[in-house]
């Protein structure tokens, strides 16, 4: 099992981060990709991806962040994409549900990040909240120009997720699907997404499952929890736990490059 998402950057695991990776591996993870959300995050993920093995980073700046983009960002972000620890360009792409950066600024850092990731040859761990229209308007240009490409924590409807799916995306499936108040439709439609385009994370400390028992003591969410995800994802595909956990190590392989 790989976790595709994890926040390990986050105050939220400040002084147990040793402890959170050790328990990681010692409950079946094989990998862990750390999430860059903006300039300073994504060094300090790639810092920490280089502390501790098996884990990789990715370099970006989330579309909250997108207010901070200037010219230099833009060769920063090339600075720390030839670093050994990072892998994929992001967390971008666009949130309209919040609007911490404007929507213009959103999508200017979105477009500069997809066009990093284009000249690099490197695939994109993105973002879409609200808004899967205009991200798709944004993305599509530049898809015959990037390697692959992840929307991760997938939590839209069908018809979006067939909209991804046939553009070649893949999709990242979190603790969301476990929520009984808000997962059900994309609890549905999990057997939509072909085995090769699925990618599992946590997006730990966020989305703790809802359904683990016994629930843990703390709300926090951690990539040990990742196996509950798998065996809940498998169950509702009617797939073996086994068997996906593998195709998703394959399909991280094949879309980050990295071997586990």
């Amino acid at each position: 099992m790989f976790d595709i998402g994890l926040n390990l950057t986050s105050s939220q695991f400040a002084k147990d981060r040793d402890e959170i990776v050790a328990r990681a591996f010692a409950a079946g993870v094989k990998g862990l990709l750390l999430t860059g959300t903006n300039l300073h995050e994504s060094e300090q993920a790639r810092l920490l991806a280089s502390r501790y093995e098996h884990c990789w980073s990715t370099a970006g700046v989330h579309p909250h962040d997108s207010s901070q983009w200037t010219h230099e960002s833009a060769d920063e972000l090339y600075a720390l994409a030839k670093m050994p620890e990072v892998v994929a360009i992001g967390e971008c792409g666009l949130d309209f549900n919040r609007n911490f950066s404007t929507p213009e600024e959103q999508e200017r850092a979105f477009t500069a990040q997809l066009a990093v990731a284009a000249e690099l040859g490197m695939p994109v761990f993105m973002h879409c909240r609200d808004a899967h229209d205009r991200f798709l308007a944004l993305l599509d240009p530049w898809l015959d120009k990037l390697p692959g490409a992840v929307l991760h924590c997938f939590t839209g409807s069908r018809q979006e997720a067939l909209d991804c799916l046939q553009r070649g995306l893949y999709l990242g499936i979190t603790g969301w699907v476990c929520d009984e108040r808000r997962g059900l439709e994309l609890r549905e439609l999990l057997p939509a997404i072909p085995a090769d385009r699925l990618l599992v994370e946590t997006d730990a400390p966020y989305l703790l499952p809802r359904d683990m028992k016994p629930k843990p003591a703390s709300r926090r969410n951690e990539p040990a929890y990742l196996g509950h995800i798998v065996e809940r994802v498998a169950q509702w595909r009617e797939e073996d736990p086994h068997w996906l956990a593998a195709q998703t190590d394959e399909n991280v392989r094949r879309l980050f490059g990295i071997t586990i």
